[in-house]
């Protein structure tokens, strides 16, 4: 690969997966902090907790991992904190501050970017020594893969809170109710379901 294709290829997983940090804080528009907040599977996932957490394992990756720790403590990865404190916002964390914490991350990270080649490597401290110098390039698809799943997970919980659904709160990519009769379909895929119940 060439320098001019190196550099395309950087563009493209950088834009790619800023697509996906826009239909992230999309889903948060709209809502109550009570929305926000709430658990709505029995894991406990939760909207701002799932951006809170893609935030602090991008700050990680972009940052620690390069050589450019991220300036404040992250006490919910602290030695002592206890399992998915970063999975979850504390009453003292406001929505706004952990919209700006994903936003600061992502120019963090542009930051490490402008600085970085695709194959420079990084140090990943809590990777399996064997996985543990990753190139730039390898992290940009880690971190679009995880940003996707979690974008997936957004998605399904925006739908349970106000039947929002589409990669983009309003966007028109789902069948309209006027297109699709919602209750209807549902009602056939349970009944398909209903086939298979245990006797």
């Amino acid at each position: 690969m060439d320098e001019r294709e190196e550099a395309a290829l950087k563009a493209e997983l950088i834009a790619r997966l800023g697509d996906l940090h826009t239909a992230v804080l999309q889903k948060l528009d709209g809502l109550s902090d009570y929305d926000l907040r709430r658990p709505l599977t029995a894991t406990g996932s939760n909207l701002l907790g799932i951006v809170k957490h893609l935030a602090s394992i991008e700050a990680g990756y972009f940052g620690d991992s390069f050589g450019r720790p991220w300036p404040n403590p992250l006490p919910w990865f602290a030695e002592r904190a206890a399992i998915n404190d970063d999975m979850w916002a504390t009453p003292q964390e406001s929505a706004q501050a952990i919209r700006d914490f994903y936003a600061h991350a992502w120019a963090h990270a542009q930051e490490t970017f402008a600085v970085t080649a695709l194959t420079d490597r990084g140090t990943v401290a809590w990777w399996a020594p064997e996985r543990r110098h990753p190139t730039l390039g390898t992290l940009l698809v880690h971190m679009s893969i995880e940003t996707a799943r979690h974008a997936g997970h957004l998605d399904i919980l925006r739908e349970l809170i106000d039947e929002s659904a589409g990669r983009y709160v309003g966007e028109p990519s789902m069948p309209t109710p006027e297109e699709i009769d919602w209750v209807a379909y549902r009602a056939k895929v349970q009944a398909a379901a209903e086939e298979f119940l245990p006797t």
